[in-house]
């Protein structure tokens, strides 16, 4: 007797993407043990990226385009969109995907594999970044989480995140009750791994690297690696988008939490998953920057 594979909905948020979205597709419908069915989101485009969608839609029963025309202006709100609009109850699992990147065959199997046997009720995961010139580095997340991490930082890449998918669904009903408020935050995938952890959903970030992480001058977040990157967040910090990131999340999930600037020093190390990062957080704290 023939085992059934696990149902699989890839949400998909495309904009501007004909460079590269024919090799990632490939790359998601090449994926060992799982039976997938691509549903894309497309931002108003200039390069095709609609018209290749659709045409992938009529003769390819995996793939779903949802109704085109919406200018969201970023991949946060095209991922809301697709989250609130697709109804993936039928499937097992949930899975978000970028254009641009390249999944290694196991990568759904083996995500789905650690939640099946019991562990957790989400994974997500470190990524081989890569440029064209051939670099790769290591991008690595999977630091032990934190009592209060959720609350500053995502669990990494949000196109490596993999859920059961009654776990998306219960963000799915937060995201339709608070579309307004949902919407303002920048990182859908923090916003996501917030949502989670606060709502005591077991998470893993695993270690195992099976997707690789596409670097290119277009990247609305990509791998923040050397000076100039440093200097890109010091800014950020310094502008106030960060506190006001955790901010919009912290209220928005009712935290009781009180991130007053005696809570933030005392509990330091319980803020940012990486060493390195709890004590630059602390040091711009003590400094006032943030």
């Amino acid at each position: 007797m023939t085992e059934t594979k696990p149902k699989v909905a890839v949400l998909l948020a495309a904009y501007n993407g004909m460079e590269w979205i024919g090799e990632q597709v490939d790359t998601i419908l090449n994926q060992s043990g799982v039976d997938v069915t691509i549903f894309i989101s497309v931002d108003l485009s200039t390069d095709g990226t609609y018209k290749w969608c659709k045409q992938q839609e009529s003769s390819d029963s995996r793939f779903v385009v949802l109704p085109y025309g919406e200018r969201f202006g970023g991949a946060a709100k095209n991922f809301f969109r697709l989250i609130r609009d697709v109804e993936f109850s039928d499937f097992d699992f949930v899975s978000l995907a970028d254009q641009d990147d390249i999944w290694l065959p196991n990568k759904l199997h083996h995500a789905i594999s650690l939640i099946q046997s019991g562990g957790c009720d989400a994974v997500s995961s470190d990524v081989t970044a890569f440029w064209e010139n051939g670099r790769e580095r290591l991008v690595k997340k999977s630091y032990p989480q934190k009592k209060y991490d959720y609350l500053f930082e995502a669990a990494g890449p949000g196109c490596t995140y993999v859920f059961k998918s009654n776990v998306l669904q219960k963000f799915k009903e937060f995201l339709i009750e608070h579309w307004d408020e949902v919407v303002q935050v920048d990182l859908h995938d923090w916003m996501i791994y917030a949502y989670c952890r606060s709502h005591r959903v077991n998470w893993h970030i695993d270690r195992v690297p099976l997707m690789n992480y596409r670097q290119h001058l277009n990247n609305q977040v990509g791998f923040n690696s050397g000076l100039k990157a440093y200097k890109k967040r010091v800014n950020l910090v310094k502008q106030k988008w960060y506190r006001i990131e955790v901010e919009k999340i912290s209220q928005l999930l009712g935290s009781e939490v009180r991130l007053t600037l005696l809570f933030r020093v005392k509990n330091f190390w319980q803020l940012r998953r990486r060493p390195r990062d709890a004590f630059a957080l602390l040091l711009m704290n003590l400094l006032g920057v943030y």
